[in-house]
């Protein structure tokens, strides 16, 4: 999957500097913050985190992040953007932290790129203390720049999941 985004730094930054892009980041940005409410002093994970263009709002309120991608040309954006917040290559599907590592995890329009999404969503609930919080939010169909995402048999039913609480879900899609 690395390969799809390895070229695609720097023209999936400029889309967001267009008119559409600019008005979508911000809806986006106003919507993650809302329900991530970063707290200064907490550890998130920003797993898929590409460029760092969602994340540097996390960090800007106080939270220490990590992020994970694929794409190392992807992780170089995120690394200039946010010198301070600790960024590495890994797969979402084998996360490479402890269980209960996090205190939130976020995943914005990443995990419809993954093949196998049930392990991803568990992989990301296992490194999320217990009482901590996910949040997921996938692209829809017709979103600007969805081609190489996955078409599932089955529809993702909820376009955005907030996982508060030590309950644990193990059939996350529908």
């Amino acid at each position: 999957m690395s390969q799809l985004f390895d070229a695609m730094p720097d023209p999936y930054e400029q889309w967001f500097l267009t008119p559409l892009g600019a008005v979508i980041k911000q809806l986006e940005l106003d919507l993650i913050m809302q329900l991530v409410q970063p707290q200064p002093g907490e550890h998130i994970l920003d797993a898929g985190c590409g460029s760092g263009i969602f994340t540097e709002p996390l960090v800007t309120a106080g939270a220490s992040i990590t992020g994970i991608d694929v794409s190392r040309p992807m992780l170089e954006w995120a690394e200039k953007r946010l010198p301070e917040q600790q960024f590495l290559a890994a797969d979402i599907c084998d996360l490479p932290f402890a269980d209960g590592h996090f205190d939130k995890t976020v995943s914005i329009t990443a995990l419809e790129f993954i093949e196998d999404a049930q392990r991803a969503m568990d992989e990301m609930w296992r490194v999320t203390k217990p009482g901590g919080l996910m949040v997921v939010a996938t692209l829809n169909g017709k979103a600007p720049g969805r081609h190489g995402a996955r078409r599932r048999p089955r529809r993702i039913k909820i376009r955005c999941l907030i996982m508060p609480g030590s309950a644990r879900r193990k059939n996350w899609l529908s």
